[in-house]
């Protein structure tokens, strides 16, 4: 075992020494295959992380939400309808929740607004008071104490005094968030005291959560209702169908790659083609020759790959991937400022390195084992 690795040990030193002598060509080779893989694995880990933010901020989202429906849209929940689903057994803190969105023509956004759960304490708000979130509060320049003006469709005033503005690490969901009072609420946006924009429901057990659902659903036949399930489901179809936008972008800069990587393994030098017929003719042996360019394929090729992968993660985990947030976020204007919590999903990341690293080495393997194979005199002709 010691003599086999004494051999690759020699094999290693050659070819670094190989790599050196051509170190213009393989130095380009190197840095359009990290500049690939930085790409791709930027949107791999940034929609990986992205989407396990989602669930743990789902986490805390309502077991069922019901959402009435007229002629194939989204109406007004009425009290009465609330009333029937407290009659529903295995439902538990049955609430109608009051939002809405409004565009800001003063900083061309769209806001969330809503009014805070009656089962969080710690968000309660009397009239003429209002939490906003993160983006919100750095677009309009807002901080604790200060006044929030809105104006809605209607031409009604809204002005409420923020009492807190909400943190960063919420910004997936609350960037765009404007709480206010259920009074204020109501006056903004003319509605009656007996109208809710839908209802949330809690599960008593867990597991009864599509029973309960089916239960609603024959209590109020005109509500749809949809699961916490479902809702993460949403969530992951969505940064999925996002990233795989990405990822077909960047198709075209895959293709281009596949084409340069065959191009230099396969397109051998004379000079190549000669130090290959010398080695030859010394007493190399063919499988020594392919092990010595298998070894230089992997110094490129993995050392390109980790490189690549490092970058990516620091442009994703450290500076909030700049280059890719607008598109993976999808915020029109108020994009939301959070760090993400660093999470590699090795399924993804293996799958990259297959992509990436098989296609190259074997691109190299094949026009090796020609000129390696072939009669020493007549490849140094």
């Amino acid at each position: 075992m010691s003599g086999w690795w004494a051999r690759q040990r020699y094999l290693l030193d050659y070819a670094s020494a190989s790599l050196w002598r051509r170190k213009g060509r393989n130095l380009v080779l190197w840095a359009i295959f990290a500049a690939l893989v930085f790409i791709l694995g930027s949107v791999i880990l940034f929609g990986s992380a992205i989407r396990r933010e989602a669930a743990l901020v789902l986490r805390d989202a309502p077991d069922v939400v019901a959402q009435a429906m007229r002629m194939g849209r989204h109406d007004m929940a009425l009290a009465s309808d609330i009333a029937k689903l407290k009659s529903v057994r295995g439902a538990d803190r049955i609430e109608g929740r009051l939002w809405g969105y409004l565009y800001d023509t003063s900083t061309d956004a769209n806001y969330t607004l809503q009014t805070p759960s009656a089962h969080a304490p710690d968000l309660a708000l009397q009239k003429g008071e209002a939490i906003v979130g993160e983006g919100v509060a750095r677009l309009r320049k807002l901080s604790e104490g200060k006044h929030l003006f809105l104006v809605s469709p209607a031409g009604r005033l809204l002005k409420a005094k923020v009492k807190k503005v909400l943190s960063p690490e919420s910004a997936l969901v609350s960037s765009d968030l404007v709480l206010v009072s259920a009074e204020d609420f109501r006056a903004f946006f003319e509605l009656a005291p007996d109208q809710f924009t839908d209802i949330a429901m809690r599960v008593r057990n867990p597991s009864e959560v599509g029973t309960v659902s089916g239960k609603g659903a024959l209590a109020l036949p005109h509500y749809r209702f949809i699961t916490r399930a479902n809702m993460a489901r949403t969530y992951e179809a969505l940064f999925s169908w996002r990233e795989g936008l990405l990822l077909a972008i960047a198709t075209g800069a895959i293709l281009a790659f596949a084409i340069l990587a065959f191009d230099k393994a396969s397109g051998l030098s004379a000079q190549e083609r000669r130090e290959i017929g010398i080695l030859k003719a010394i007493g190399w042996e063919t499988s020594d020759i392919i092990r010595m360019k298998l070894w230089e394929a992997g110094l490129i090729s993995v050392s390109a790959f980790v490189a690549g992968m490092t970058l990516a993660y620091l442009h994703v985990f450290a500076m909030s991937a700049p280059l890719i947030e607008t598109v993976l976020k999808g915020w029109s204007t108020l994009y939301p400022r959070f760090a993400l919590t660093p999470h590699v999903d090795a399924l993804q990341v293996t799958t990259l390195a297959f992509l990436t690293l098989l296609p190259y080495i074997a691109a190299v393997l094949a026009p090796i084992w020609r000129t390696a194979s072939a009669d020493p005199d007549r490849v140094m002709r």
